[in-house]
């Protein structure tokens, strides 16, 4: 059975759907007290305020379904462990999604109706840690996601938002800690995965638009957009990319421009009627189908999008859509076929893809970092001279390398660490895959 939120993405009509805009400035524009947030220790922890003022989040919520979005996001941007141990409330992780999840379901319950159904994203930020830069290891940073998406999804989330994120490799620990919930529940919801290109135009860890598709283009996602970092103006070039080449729903979701400071505060400029203008450009000519607003925006804002989307018909594109069900603990998927998807397979590396086009009719993969067939490499190896196996590999790209392969195993180590110590560090040198 199709999910409900899915049936109303995919219908005939293509409608725009709405998301709402700024969960923090709308809570700061509250002006809440240290001991609305439970006290002092937990002044700013917006995730704790599900339980110590319940009603500032509602009136978040409220005020943006009022507005006129179709989809409001649950107070869960920090909610996960590794976030949340900075206010000793790591062990509250699973309670206080669940908690946030039914305090929005229960604001879209009262604003929903058959003609325009609401809908709760459940928000899982990027945290503070990045694995690719080491701060964090994959397999912990899993574990923190899964406890957030568990309290997620047993908090009824109508689909899962991977939003803001940083960095490739945290997004891969989101998707597999929420595909490991849908194993162990029986059941899916929707996925969207919204990433920030800051003004260099590369995620944080210098990942451009086409290694971002890539890398994300095997996963069961719905939804592929921007949010956060920019206004509309600097997402235009990536977006556009994300339309021509992304077999997903495309969205786009930008703060209120660029912040500037004013006495020490973040002032956004962006007017609701030039996001209204802009947005509407990237739907009628581009093709995106998701809109919203992140930091700066407020309830005016979404009211213009929502009154203009209303109006709307986003240029043709074809989208995969993946049907997935669960039957005797196993996975089945049947996909809807949709012919000139447009997406060029490729491989990619942390920076950008290689497409597997071949300009000289042939791929050249660098080999070299081979400890089966090469002396030198299995004598680095032992030597653990990490700097001489990078400098093999910098060597196979300046001679015109479009892959690098790895091997090292060798009888005598334990070639997990090595794989690992040496991927860690090629990972952030290699600009290739």
């Amino acid at each position: 059975m199709t999910h409900p939120f899915l049936a109303h993405l995919h219908r005939p009509d293509r409608p725009v759907l709405v998301f709402d805009g700024a969960m923090g400035t709308n809570i700061q524009s509250q002006n809440l007290t240290a001991e609305d947030f439970g006290g002092a220790a937990y002044e700013g922890c917006n995730e704790y305020l599900v339980v110590t003022k319940p009603e500032a989040i509602a009136k978040v919520h409220r005020d943006f379904l009022a507005a006129g979005a179709d989809v409001i996001e649950t107070d869960t941007f920090g909610s996960s462990p590794l976030v949340l141990v900075d206010y000793d409330l790591a062990d509250q992780a699973y309670d206080l999604s669940r908690k946030a999840a039914e305090l929005a379901k229960r604001c879209t319950a009262e604003y929903s109706t058959p003609e325009k159904p609401r809908f709760v994203a459940g928000s899982m930020g990027p945290g503070t840690k990045l694995p690719t830069l080491g701060h964090v290891g994959y397999d912990e940073l899993k574990a923190a996601f899964r406890v957030q998406a568990e309290g997620l999804f047993d908090g009824g989330v109508d689909l899962f938002l991977v939003e803001t994120c940083q960095d490739v490799l945290q997004i891969k620990a989101a998707l597999n800690a929420i595909e490991e919930v849908f194993e162990h529940k029986g059941d899916r919801r929707p996925l969207m995965v919204s990433v920030t290109m800051e003004q260099q135009g590369t995620m944080l860890v210098g990942t451009d638009i086409s290694g971002v598709l890539a890398i994300l283009e095997p996963y069961p996602i719905d939804i592929l957009g921007l949010n956060c970092a920019t206004g509309p103006d600097l997402m235009k070039p990536h977006i556009q990319y994300l339309t021509e080449n992304a077999p997903f729903v495309v969205s786009c979701i930008p703060n209120a421009g660029l912040p500037e400071n004013i006495g020490g505060h973040a002032h956004y400029k962006l007017t609701p009627m030039e996001l209204r203008m802009a947005l509407l450009h990237f739907v009628e000519d581009m093709g995106v189908q998701v809109i919203g607003g992140c930091c700066g925006t407020r309830p005016e804002h979404i009211q213009q999008l929502a009154e203009v989307a209303a109006t709307l018909t986003p240029k043709e594109r074809s989208v995969r859509i993946d049907r997935q069900h669960w039957k005797n603990g196993a996975v089945y998927t049947s996909e809807i076929p949709r012919p000139n998807l447009g997406y060029t397979p490729a491989a990619a590396s942390i920076y950008s893809a290689q497409p597997y086009e071949q300009d000289n009719s042939f791929l050249i993969v660098g080999e070299r970092l081979n400890a089966s067939g090469s002396k030198k490499v299995r004598e680095l190896l032992n030597e653990e001279n990490w700097d001489g196996l990078v400098a093999i590999a910098r060597s196979q790209i300046k001679e015109g390398a479009h892959v690098l392969d790895v091997n090292v195993d060798f009888v005598g180590r334990d070639g997990e660490r090595d794989m690992r110590e040496l991927v860690s560090r090629l990972v952030t040198t290699a600009t290739i895959p």
